[in-house]
């Protein structure tokens, strides 16, 4: 569920232009579906990560890329997991992937 004393991402991505989006968002995604107990939040990251490489959604990957961070993927798991993804959903693919994780991974560099 969202925290009411900071604005959830979903608030300051898209706020009131969209609030029943906002809502599902924090809600039902974040608040219901990746809490629920038959995945670990690790594997969730790793599906979700798998699916936005597989549709082109690099607009979504950072964001992804660190929540699986934090969720206990490593960068050489991420970076494995493109590679391999590189087979299957197209060159291009990968390449856009690969530089939204470099971006992630040198963003946290000091």
């Amino acid at each position: 569920m969202a925290d009411k004393t900071h604005p959830t991402g979903a608030e300051i991505a898209i706020g009131s232009f969209s609030p029943k989006l906002v809502s599902l968002t924090d809600n039902v995604l974040f608040g219901d579906i990746w809490e629920r107990p038959a995945l670990s939040k690790r594997d969730r990251s790793l599906a979700t990560i798998t699916a936005l490489i597989a549709l082109r959604a690099s607009e979504q990957l950072p964001f992804h890329l660190k929540h699986g961070v934090e969720n206990g993927l490593t960068q050489t798991e991420i970076v494995e997991l493109i590679t391999h993804m590189a087979f299957y959903t197209g060159w291009p693919s990968a390449m856009s992937a690969i530089t939204a994780a470099k971006k992630v991974f040198e963003a946290d560099q000091p």
